[in-house]
């Protein structure tokens, strides 16, 4: 039928000639139409890793297929390809953050309990040093440009500064408000959210001093991050319900998108351009960036509740959550109790 179209010699009056345009612009339009409507995201594997206690950021490092999970007093390392725990970085006070300082051979964990940042060995994964940070470190950043990491410390409302090879201390500097987490774009500067300012700050990883902030509007409490170096965006996750888009080169945000409740992290595959917002209510929202400056939202995955973390694999363009069934509540209506051996990692792609 199509080949008939093109060869008539009469298509409501057109040449031969003037029907190939036009038949290739409804081709090019469908192909756009496709591109903008990417196929539904589900959970396709999951994997049961067990043991106790609570979690906080998945961190996965494509160059080794390993996953760096945070649950409280150590750090459960899971290969992404099979989902099993093939070890723990045990003697972590207050697990919460991972940074793999590519290129080092070092890892970096956040130990909030004692005020501290556990450098290990990438490879053997054993512990090498522990350095001193600030109260409240949770998320840890590593910028390749300085060859430093960055430790968010929410209570002490600053970030250390650590040297990636030597494992040093370099220095402590004041954010003017509580971190959550944060981003490096890959030219010298690092973005992070200050959740209780509802700002964005901006730190030159050189000269070590705060060079710009700027508010995150309607976007209050802004807790997740992810950036886009490509196109010089930063999302925020907001426990106001939405995502805030930044420009980070003009500082200013330019777009809200409404999510649900209780996001605690975010990501973004910059191959497929879309942009992932995980909530404790249960759902995974996601973005689809059409334009640096327009998106829509693709989808919102239901996933079970409390799974608030995520880690974003641009390589293998999946995405990781964990969470775990709960006991009863205590008093005061707090979650109750992880229950025993019912920790799971899901897996999240299209």
């Amino acid at each position: 039928m199509i080949r008939r179209t093109i060869c008539a010699d009469n298509l409501e009056g057109k040449s031969p000639m003037r029907a190939m345009p036009l038949f290739a612009a409804i081709l090019t339009t469908t192909a756009s139409l496709l591109a903008q409507s990417p196929a539904s995201y589900h959970v396709s594997h999951t994997y049961v890793l067990g043991g106790t206690g609570g979690w906080d950021y998945i961190i996965p490092d494509p160059s080794s297929h390993r996953l760096f999970i945070a649950r409280e007093d150590r750090v459960m390392v899971v290969d992404e390809e099979t989902g099993k725990l093939t070890a723990e970085i045990k003697e972590i006070h207050g697990a919460h953050g991972t940074a793999i300082a590519t290129g080092t051979g070092h890892g970096f964990l956040t130990s909030s309990e004692d005020k501290s940042v556990v450098m290990f060995d990438t490879k053997t994964l054993a512990i090498l040093k522990r350095i001193p940070a600030a109260d409240d470190a949770d998320a840890i950043v590593y910028d390749n440009v300085s060859g430093r990491v960055f430790s968010l410390n929410g209570d002490a409302n600053s970030t250390t500064v650590i040297d990636a090879k030597q494992g040093t201390l370099i220095k402590n500097l004041p954010l003017g408000g509580k971190p959550e987490y944060g981003a490096a774009a890959g030219d010298g500067k690092l973005y992070v959210n200050l959740e209780d300012k509802n700002e964005i700050a901006e730190v030159d990883t050189a000269k070590l001093a705060v060079t710009r902030r700027w508010s995150t509007g309607t976007c209050k409490l802004p807790v997740s991050m992810a950036i886009d170096t490509k196109h010089h965006r930063l999302f925020s996750g907001c426990r106001s319900g939405v995502m805030a888009v930044s420009d980070y080169v003009a500082g200013k945000v330019i777009t809200t998108l409404p999510i649900e409740k209780g996001v605690d992290g975010g990501g973004f595959d910059p191959a497929l351009g879309d942009i992932f917002m995980s909530n404790a209510d249960g759902t995974l929202s996601v973005f689809h960036q059409d334009g640096p400056d327009t998106y829509h939202a693709v989808q919102s995955v239901v996933t079970p509740v409390g799974s608030r973390n995520l880690g974003v694999d641009p390589v293998k363009h999946r995405v990781y959550l964990v969470s775990a069934k709960f006991g009863p509540m205590t008093a005061g209506g707090k979650r109750g109790p992880v229950l025993p051996d019912t920790f799971t990692l899901m897996v999240v792609e299209r």
